[in-house]
């Protein structure tokens, strides 16, 4: 059963143009973005920044792909509540009536599905970014297992946040309200806390903080850092980021398989 309802979510994925979309924005938003980046050069940012032939350079531009978490989250997000939308989480549970066979299915279908879209964010990222530097004639501060090390860590990233959106979906069923709560968390919730002195202390244990551990892009740190005139947070090792965003994921798996079936209980 577990099987066929992972092949079944999987031909429902591969039959809408909504993942396909998503795939043409990680072209874009990896290769796009990264390739303009490197080709202006970060010491021509504003605020400056190292150049690329500094590690601090390489990382400050390879590191903006964590600002686009929200994209696979969102997509986690729609997955789960288009069910609910569009009244097709009846026809799939009375086809299989085991609540936790077929939210496991959707977390293993999207969970990869993330994991694609991370790939293709960043394997799009890595061609532009060594074409960048080559054509600017600029030899990168970083060597190249190092920078394909390091663009490896926001693709795992991609697939967590993936997750979080399907938990999130599964606990707020209305998909605008869903929407509203993930895109607004990840943009607004987490740099509202850092400017609070005593509770910013917590960032570091956040989703947003273990992924700017895991990727090793203290930017949002440093920027209220400055901004606030107080001294930055200090984050996890890139080993505790993962770890903790792992520990994010299993919790979100087990809040998009309980939810639904304490509610179906009740």
């Amino acid at each position: 059963m577990m099987n066929a309802l992972i092949r079944a979510e999987f031909l429902r994925l591969a039959a809408t143009r909504l993942w396909l979309w998503a795939l043409l924005a990680a072209v874009v938003l990896g290769g796009g973005m990264v390739g303009l980046m490197t080709l202006v050069g970060p010491e021509n940012f504003d605020p400056p920044a190292p150049g690329l032939d500094t590690e601090a350079g390489v990382r400050s531009v390879l590191g903006m792909l964590s600002f686009t978490v929200f994209l696979p989250a969102a997509l986690g997000t729609l997955a789960m509540t288009s069910e609910y939308r569009h009244r097709t989480a009846t026809y799939t549970f009375l086809h299989a009536p085991r609540r936790r066979q077929v939210l496991t299915a959707k977390l293993v279908t999207y969970g990869v599905a993330g994991l694609l879209y991370g790939l293709v964010l960043t394997g799009t990222a890595a061609i532009a970014f060594f074409g960048g530097v080559a054509a600017r004639g600029v030899t990168p501060g970083m060597a190249t297992g190092e920078v394909l090390g390091l663009l490896a860590r926001p693709a795992v990233a991609m697939a967590v946040y993936t997750l979080l959106g399907v938990a999130a979906g599964a606990l707020i069923r209305h998909q605008v309200a869903a929407l509203a709560v993930v895109i607004g968390y990840l943009y607004a919730g987490e740099y509202l806390l850092m400017m609070i002195p005593g509770v910013k202390l917590l960032y570091p244990l956040l989703p947003g903080g273990a992924t700017a551990s895991l990727t090793g892009f203290s930017y949002v740190t440093d920027t209220m850092a400055a901004e606030l005139a107080t001294g930055p947070v200090p984050l996890l090792s890139p080993v505790g980021g993962g770890l903790l965003l792992a520990g994010y994921a299993l919790v979100a798996a087990c809040v998009a398989v309980l939810v639904p079936m304490r509610r179906d209980v009740h």
